[in-house]
């Protein structure tokens, strides 16, 4: 089918920044004397939202109140420890531009909260390039729910069928699978192999422009 609509995860997708979220999430339950290990974090809690990690991690409902308590706290961590190293995906400057050239709409669909959206798109100066944005507050159910997908195609006012979807976490692909759109699987979470499930399987943006043109 035509694309005529792409949808970007943030995280391990617009910027190759998960390795200083999971090192912030260790450090977090280090201090919170709460088990956690890298592997476990990429199979269990790579895109989730903060209130499914942080009620998966203590192992009770929490209050909105709690968890923005505890957010702010770990992504203070995270922003001081990626501050530095913040820099575009490559490719992805190429790509955003070749899509504004073309009239393809795109949105982002993160599950981080407001304050890491800014961090990251104001950090990188690619906000003109977003029709819509669509944050972990803005839904009800995070991923793998498909919510934060679809409601990102009905802002964008297209069909669900017609939709790129880049993503790089287990929880975030299933999304966009159970949209009913085509998902573009990028490695810097997971192999080709453990995202073979996907359409596509890419190392970033280089030569994505290509691809979506020629479907």
């Amino acid at each position: 089918m035509p694309i005529t609509a792409v949808l970007l995860d943030m995280d391990g997708v617009v910027v190759d920044n998960l390795p200083y979220h999971v090192d912030a999430w260790l450090l977090f339950c280090e201090q919170h004397g709460i088990p956690l290990t890298r592997e476990v974090f990429y199979q269990e809690l790579n895109g989730m939202n903060s209130k499914d990690t942080f009620e998966w991690l203590y192992g009770r409902s929490m209050s909105r109140e709690e968890i923005e308590h505890f957010e702010e706290k770990k992504e203070t961590i995270y922003r001081e420890f990626y501050a530095a190293h913040r820099v575009a995906a490559p490719g992805l400057i190429t790509f955003l531009e070749g899509l504004q050239e073309q009239g393809i709409p795109c949105a982002l669909a993160t599950s981080a909260g407001q304050g890491n959206i800014d961090f990251i798109v104001d950090g990188l100066g690619i906000r003109h390039f977003f029709q819509a944005i669509v944050g972990g507050a803005e839904v009800t159910k995070g991923k793998p729910d498909p919510e934060i997908y679809l409601k990102a195609a009905d802002l964008l006012g297209v069909l669900y069928a017609h939709c790129w979807v880049v993503e790089d976490s287990l929880q975030g692909i299933q999304a966009g699978l159970s949209a009913g759109m085509q998902v573009v699987g990028m490695t810097t979470s997971h192999t080709a192999a453990e995202l073979s499930h996907t359409q596509i399987q890419v190392p970033n943006f280089e030569g994505l422009l290509s691809l979506l043109q020629a479907k």
